[in-house]
This record gives structure tokens, sequence and C-alpha cells, in this order.
């Protein structure tokens, strides 16, 4: 199995096998770190980041740096040629013949899908508006492997934000893909799920889903509650986002009902949705989540640049 040349634009242009091969790798990681500190030396990352971004920029700078590579690229449109007026497609012409693989976020839907068209080298869509995030998905199924064993046969419950969250998008695509997946849709009715995805998602994988505008209502059932902030960026209307902003609020009381194995997890920032006294849960899991971005970024970036990863047989 060889991902070395693809982009990753949408977790579904990998399948099941091919994102079990990024899981193994990067679980080596975890274990050795250090082992694997010089497998990129002379390749370069380009980050071509249009939107601001904390943790999807830096854990991929980590990643790379973490590999014995290198880093270019920019981090705000308007400290690039964009702001001249530069089309996606002439900077990605010129920063693949920069760097050696490229991660790129963007507001626009199917930017990074249309950068990938003209680019020589691969491209990781680090955020595309709000419809795909596939290297949090990563980090979200390594994160669900890592601790719970398995990816497939969870109930997951969705909370907050799933109409503009990608993040939701993308993780819940590629979890209906896993035998025995079941989901609770929980928002207030503006922020629900987007029709047209949950119909495709029934029709093609027969998954039962649930919806619900009551955080405390299914807690019993939960294995897995991906909670998400309201996104105050994604809203037209002041209004709409101070009315919604607090729909929901996660703090140890309604906790109760939980399975004590029960994963909290969020893919961050968190504005006011998981109250601090959440945080010394043994089940609040998402800052480690965080830190298995950087290794889901890792063995992504490795095996499409096809080094040798066999650190064991030198």
């Amino acid at each position: 199995m060889n991902l070395k040349g693809r982009h990753l634009i949408d977790p579904n242009d990998f399948t099941l096998e091919e994102l079990d091969e990024v899981f193994k790798l990067a679980d080596k990681m975890i274990k050795d770190r250090n082992a694997y500190s010089k497998i990129c030396q002379g390749r370069i990352l380009g980050t071509c980041f249009y939107e601001p971004s904390t943790r999807t920029r830096l854990s991929f700078e980590s990643a790379m740096l973490r590999m014995g590579g290198s880093i270019l690229g920019f981090s705000d449109a308007a400290t690039s040629s964009v702001s001249k007026g530069e089309s996606i497609a002439d900077t990605i012409r010129v920063l693949g013949s920069y760097a050696d693989v490229l991660v790129m976020r963007h507001p626009k839907e199917g930017a990074p899908k249309l950068a990938s068209e003209f680019s020589t080298a691969p491209v990781i869509n680090g955020g595309d508006g709000g419809h795909q995030h596939p290297t949090q998905t990563l980090t979200d199924l390594l994160t669900i492997n890592q601790l719970k064993g398995k990816i497939e046969g969870h109930t997951v419950a969705f909370c907050g934000d799933l109409k503009f969250g990608r993040t939701v998008h993308s993780l819940i695509s590629t979890l209906s893909r896993y035998a025995k997946s079941k989901f609770i849709l929980i928002s207030p009715i503006e922020l629900k799920l987007p029709e047209s995805l949950k119909v495709n998602l029934k029709r093609k994988y027969d998954i039962e889903i649930v919806e619900t505008e009551d955080l405390e209502k299914h807690m019993a059932e939960i294995d897995i509650l991906y909670m998400t902030r309201i996104q105050k960026e994604r809203f037209f209307n002041e209004a709409d986002y101070t009315r919604l902003k607090d729909s929901y609020i996660l703090n140890r009381n309604k906790l109760k009902d939980a399975k004590p194995d029960m994963m909290i997890m969020h893919p961050l920032p968190r504005v006011n949705e998981i109250g601090y006294d959440v945080d010394g849960d043994p089940r609040a899991v998402y800052f480690k989540q965080a830190e298995y971005g950087i290794y889901a970024r890792m063995a992504l970036m490795a095996l499409l640049l096809g080094v040798d990863v066999d650190v064991e047989g030198r």
C-alpha cells in the first residue's frame, strides 16, 4: 500500500485500509518519537493558511520539525501575494516548486481541491470553510483508536454547531464507514447537521441517527461525546450568534449519568461550552487529543512523502 504523492482533501480519499496504515505508523511514533526524528531531513513543508489557525498550523509545523524537516509559508493571506490579487492556482504552482508537501486552510469550500489540481506536491486540506477538515478527523480517529482500542461500534454524540462544523462533517462521514456506529446529534434547530449530509450518510451506510436538543437526555448511552463551539465566524448575524452561543455548556453535574469510560472530545479551541471543572475528569481527553494530532500529521506527511519509515531496519 503506497500513499506517496497522494493528496488528502477529504477523508474519503483514503480507504479504511489506508487510514489504518496511517494509524499504525502514528502508533509507532507515539511509542518512540525519537526514532523518527530524522526521516524528513531535507524535506520542506509549505503552509498556506488563508485564515487564522493555531493548533492546525502549529501542529503541522511541529510534526515536520520533529521529523527533521523544514517549513516555509504564510499564516495570513494579507501577508502574501494573495493580497495583491494572485490566484490560488498561481500561488500553489509556485509554492509547489518550493516545498515537498503543502497544507492549505481556506475559508472557501473547495479551495484545497482546486489547489490540488495545480500542485506538483501533495496537498493536504487543513480545513475549508464549513466543509471538511480531514487531518482533524485523522486526529480524532487516532485518539479513539488509542484510548478505546478500536474505532468501530461506538455510540458517538456530537453536540453544538453541527451545521457549520467542518470537524463534525468530516468525522461523522468517516465514522459512518466503520461498522456498527450510532450517532446522537445534539444541537439547536438552527444548527442541525445539514439534511443533505444526513440523508446521504443514511443512504450509503444505513447508520442509526438520533436527533435531539437535550444534552443530558441520552447521556447514559454515549461512548464518545464530541463537543464543539458555536462558531461566531460562521454567522452573518451577530444577534443569532448571541442567542445561540450558550446553548450547551458541559459541566461536571451534567456528567452524573455518563458512563465511567465515556470519552469527552473537542477539536479546540473551546470558548465556554466545556466548564473548567470538567478538565480534571479522567473522561476529558481533549488535550490528549490535541497531542495526538502531531503524531497523526507526522505519519500522514511521512507516507505522502514516501520517506523511509522502517527505522527498525536501519
